[in-house]
C-alpha cells in the first residue's frame, strides 16, 4: 500500500480560539508524504485540539482559524469519514469484545469484500507487525507494545492519506518506546503517509526527525 508521493499535509495560518482566547500562535507547516513533523508543548496548550481540528472532530466550543489541506485539497468543512486521516491516541482503543483479527477487520475499507480477501489483508498486516498467527487472540492477552502495533495496523488498513499521533508512545516503557516509535515512523515512511506527532517528549521529536514546532 504505497500512497501518492504528492500527498502532503499542509497547515496554513492555523490557530484555535476558546472562549475568546487564542490557544497558540498561528501555525504554518507542510509535512511531505512519508515524512513526520512534531508539535510540542505542555499539557493544555491545545496540541490534541489541533489534531481534532485536522481530523474533523473538534468540539463546537473551539473556533478554528486558518486552513488545512491534504494532497492539495481543503479539509475544512468535510466530515471526518471523508478526510481520510488516521489517528493514534495514548490508549490503543482496541475493541475488547473482538479478536485481534476482527479489530483489524474494522479498519478495512468497505470496498474490500470477500472473506478470503479480507483475511489475507489482515494476515499480511499481522505479519508486517511481527504478530503473525495472532488473528484469533484476545486483545487482553497482548502486551502494550503488541496492542500499539495492532492499533497502528488497523489505522493503516483504513488507507489514511495522513497520520496523526496523539502521544501514542507515552505509556510505554523506555526500551519499548524506542522500538515502537521506529515501527510507526518506518511504516508511515514506507507507505508515503505524511505524519504529524504531538508530544511533550523531546525524544519523540528526535525520532520523528522532521520539523518541530513549539506551541506558544
Amino acid at each position: 500500500m504505497t500512497l501518492n508521493e504528492d500527498s502532503s499535509l499542509e497547515l496554513h495560518d492555523v490557530s484555535l480560539t476558546l472562549k475568546g482566547e487564542r490557544l497558540f500562535a498561528p501555525i504554518d507547516l507542510v509535512v511531505p508524504a512519508g515524512e513526520a513533523a512534531t508539535v510540542m508543548g505542555p499539557s493544555g496548550c491545545g496540541k490534541s485540539s489541533l489534531l481534532a481540528y485536522i481530523c474533523g472532530t473538534l468540539a463546537p466550543a473551539f473556533a478554528p482559524q486558518g486552513a488545512v489541506k491534504l494532497a492539495g485539497s481543503p479539509l475544512d468543512g468535510l466530515p471526518p469519514e471523508q478526510r481520510h486521516v488516521g489517528i493514534l491516541f495514548q490508549d490503543d482503543l482496541l475493541f475488547p469484545h473482538l479478536s485481534v483479527g476482527d479489530n483489524l477487520a474494522f479498519g478495512l475499507p468497505p470496498e474490500i469484500r470477500g472473506r478470503e480477501v479480507r483475511r489475507e489483508q489482515i494476515d499480511t498486516a499481522l505479519t508486517e507487525a511481527g504478530l503473525a498467527g495472532m488473528a484469533d487472540r484476545d486483545p487482553a492477552t497482548l502486551s502494550g507494545g503488541q496492542r500499539t502495533r495492532v492499533a497502528l495496523m488497523r489505522t493503516l488498513l483504513s488507507r489514511p492519506r495522513a497520520l496523526l499521533l496523539d502521544e501514542p508512545f507515552s505509556k510505554l516503557d523506555v526500551e519499548l518506546r524506542d522500538r515502537i516509535r521506529g515501527f510507526v515512523f518506518d511504516h508511515a515512511r514506507a507507505n508515503g503517509i505524511p505524519t504529524l506527532l504531538v508530544t511533550h517528549d523531546p525524544a519523540d521529536a528526535e525520532a520523528a526527525s522532521g520539523t518541530t514546532i513549539e506551541l506558544l
